[in-house]
């Protein structure tokens, strides 16, 4: 499978490597510095970039006919956008903010607890993400998703980074050095506590998914998330 890198930063390398280690052949590493030459070339593309290059680069792959895989966060306000030119132009796209299969594992598991707990309303939740100092969005984008499984399975309604009403959840946004990603969902009442905690050891977790995802979509048309690859 021929891959073109979109983002060549720490976790592009990581992902080069992994790619390599499967079998497959790089045929573009794209940073801020080189152009999309060669992307008509790849089977697929794998989006590690920064949130304000993030929708060019899915853009110029449903432009060449080439099916995309973006890991980038902080750019998903014009997520229905890049759907939309998806679908007139027929391509493939997945979209996460973490193809770690752990943590899919873990968004699982955070949705069941949420439904379990939603009868009790004698706990309140809140959440936690640290991560390394060169991480631009706070809070991540796995927060995000993680608040946003609980919202849809009990009566909170929001997420803050600030102190939170009623119906919001607080989500701590923790930057540290040399931390991959560590996310925590705690749960607390007068008598205790429940919680349910991810920590990513490295990188390869995420680039590991994100490898796979791609051999998944390749010869796909459609908008898919990591749901459908992991079934």
């Amino acid at each position: 499978m021929k891959i073109a890198l979109l983002g060549y930063g720490k976790m592009g390398h990581v992902i080069e490597r992994i790619a390599l280690e499967r079998g497959h052949e790089i045929v573009l590493k794209k940073d801020e510095n080189n152009t999309y030459d060669g992307l008509s070339n790849a089977d697929v593309a794998i989006d590690f970039s920064i949130p304000t290059v993030a929708v060019d680069n899915i853009s110029s792959c449903f432009h060449a006919n080439v099916p995309v895989i973006s890991g980038t966060t902080g750019w998903l306000e014009h997520y229905d956008d890049m759907v939309a030119l998806c679908t007139e132009k027929k391509g493939a796209f997945i979209s996460s903010s973490n193809f770690s299969l752990g943590v899919n594992l873990f968004f699982e598991l955070n949705d069941y607890l949420a439904q379990m707990m939603s009868k009790f309303n004698s706990y309140t939740v809140e959440m936690e993400e640290i991560h390394h100092t060169q991480k631009l969005d706070a809070p991540s984008g796995t927060a995000i998703s993680l608040a946003k499984g609980v919202i849809e399975n009990s009566s909170y309604t929001d997420w803050t980074l600030d102190k939170p009403l009623d119906n919001q959840i607080h989500i701590e946004a923790v930057r540290t050095e040399n931390i991959p990603g560590t996310h925590t969902v705690t749960y607390n009442s007068d008598v205790d506590s429940i919680e349910i905690k991810h920590t990513a050891h490295n990188r390869d977790g995420f680039a590991l998914g994100a490898v796979i995802a791609a051999e998944w979509i390749v010869g796909k048309h459609g908008v898919f998330t990591m749901k459908d690859v992991l079934k």
